[in-house]
């Protein structure tokens, strides 16, 4: 049995969710989103709560279960309130800038690294050493954030490069003389 599978999702209110034989679409304050889900699930909406069920008992039907019942939370979620994520910048000379529809960053290397803002997401550079990423596809936003640390990633000796603002890094010790 899933834990999380088992839980309905409740549509709170402002929000209006609509099925579509396994397609659910669902629209809030801050847009809409869909999802299709998987042929080994069952959706369905009633009482103001989108219920998810497995069609058999088989590994792979558990295991949609609460993967579907999840990404249905992310939707309601990012309809809602949306998704946001932090990434530090570390180094000496290592920055960032929003220069219209790109990213642009600076990281060590003998150009600039510059990196197009995908559509639904929204790049906001507070501090040059800051980097604020937000939309309301959370797996949209962890993908931008993840592309962007893949430049340069942190380092364990010094901590250089770009890390998520949560993340901690072991640090190592250097030589020793």
């Amino acid at each position: 049995m899933s834990r999380i599978g088992k839980k309905p999702v409740a549509i709170p209110a402002g929000v209006t969710a609509r099925l579509d034989g396994q397609s659910i679409a669902v629209k809030g304050a801050k847009g809409e989103l869909t999802f299709t889900a998987p042929e080994e699930v069952r959706v369905s909406i009633d009482a103001g709560a989108i219920h998810v069920t497995p069609h058999g008992e088989d590994k792979r039907a558990r295991a949609m279960w609460g993967t579907a019942r999840a990404r249905i939370q992310n939707l309601v979620a990012g309809v809602t309130k949306g998704f946001e994520k932090k990434l530090e910048i570390n180094g000496v000379g290592y920055k960032a800038a929003v220069a219209g529809k790109n990213l642009q960053l600076s990281l060590g290397y003998s150009h600039d690294v510059v990196f197009p803002i995908p559509a639904g997401v929204t790049i906001a550079t507070p501090k040059p050493t800051e980097i604020n990423i937000a939309g309301i596809d959370k797996r949209q936003v962890g993908q931008v954030a993840a592309e962007i640390r893949a430049f340069r990633g942190p380092e364990p000796y010094k901590g250089k490069g770009v890390k998520y603002a949560d993340e901690f890094i072991f640090r190592k010790e250097g030589k020793k003389k």
